[in-house]
């Protein structure tokens, strides 16, 4: 799926478009939309995420009542297991919903790069007077559906039938794991799925209730996209070189915040060539670079081509190297006279250890 760049970290925390990581667009909805309390469910390879979360003045949630909670997987008495699913997470963690007194809650994933308003889908829930209102979106290829939970809508847009990760389907239609859900209905469908151990929320709540609770779907007809494989998150990475993806995500109301570094800005040696790439601060261009996308801090010798790529951050090019079609891993360090080529539409991943300073 995403190969191996979740190895060490967590999706949610991947890089996106130079500055970003991909959670800062579900917290930038949540705090555009007024949302003051707000939990970040995580485990695996949590680290960088929770470095990433370790203050909520980024995206300004509550500081005296609500404020941002991230809740790893934690020994109690009656749990000392990791999380098993997605309804198993909320449901380890269920005392923050008891404790809290907000009527509805938002449930989004993080690996979702769009721009959304939830009050709408709150009023859209409201008015069709629906248990659980799932935000959808129609995609163009049935082929790519295949990799979410796909959905049918009757006339009213209720959700009549929903197959997760389907083998085959014609519905072009599909989730995009953002929920709108009364507190205490969630409540009441987490502890009755924990008394039967069942831990999913998509298998286990939706596709179990779909023909006992009113579900509803919400259609979103912006910009979305999700970063579930390394195909995706290089195809999303390279839509923000289109002037139009920049526009909606950072000319438009309303923003996206991140945490911000504060890094010099990039540095373009005499010879370098940039053309249509995004270039993030920290980094020191020496050779030419087109239809990319560089994070932060990364060095770029001279004489090298680096086309196509996306290069995560801290990463050291040596002199005389060429790059195309590749994904480069944060830290790497890039030895001189380096060739990667990821062929026929592959993307290549590349990572290598090498020492950056030799004594």
């Amino acid at each position: 799926m995403m190969r191996e760049l979740s190895n060490k970290r967590a999706i949610a925390a991947m890089p996106i478009a130079g500055s970003y990581r991909s959670i800062d667009f579900a917290l930038s909805n949540m705090s555009n939309s007024h949302i003051g309390k707000v939990a970040v469910i995580t485990q695996y390879n949590a680290r960088s995420l929770n470095e990433h979360l370790s203050s909520s003045k980024w995206w300004d949630f509550g500081r005296k009542q609500g404020g941002l909670f991230v809740f790893n997987p934690t020994i109690t008495n009656e749990h000392s297991v990791w999380y098993r699913g997605t309804a198993d997470a909320l449901y380890q963690n269920i005392d923050f919903l008891r404790n809290s007194h907000e009527p509805y809650v938002v449930i989004a994933s993080g690996d979702g790069v769009y721009k959304l308003d939830y009050n709408k889908v709150l009023e859209y829930h409201i008015e069709k007077k629906a248990d659980i209102t799932v935000v959808v979106k129609d995609i163009d290829s049935a082929e790519d559906a295949r990799r979410f939970g796909v959905v049918r809508l009757a006339e009213d847009n209720r959700i009549t039938d929903f197959e997760e990760k389907p083998v085959e389907t014609d519905i072009t239609t599909v989730s995009t794991g953002i929920y709108v859900i009364r507190r205490r209905l969630l409540i009441e469908l987490l502890q009755k799925a924990d008394e039967e151990d069942r831990y999913d929320f998509v298998k286990d709540i939706l596709i179990r209730y779909k023909n006992i609770k009113r579900i509803y779907g919400y259609k979103l007809d912006t910009y979305w996209s999700n970063i579930s494989t390394a195909e995706a998150y290089f195809k999303t990475n390279m839509d923000f070189l289109k002037k139009d993806v920049r526009d909606f995500f950072f000319k438009q109301y309303s923003d996206i915040y991140s945490k911000v570094d504060d890094l010099a800005p990039a540095k373009y040696n005499p010879g370098s060539s940039v053309k249509n790439s995004l270039i993030a601060s920290g980094c020191i261009i020496n050779g030419s670079v087109e239809d990319s996308v560089i994070f932060k801090k990364v060095y770029i010798g001279n004489n090298c081509t680096i086309k196509n790529c996306i290069v995560l951050n801290d990463v050291h090019i040596g002199d005389n190297s060429y790059f195309e079609n590749c994904i480069i891993e944060s830290r790497d360090t890039i030895k001189p006279n380096t060739t990667y080529v990821g062929k026929d539409g592959e993307i290549k991943i590349v990572i290598e250890k090498n020492e950056r300073y030799s004594i």
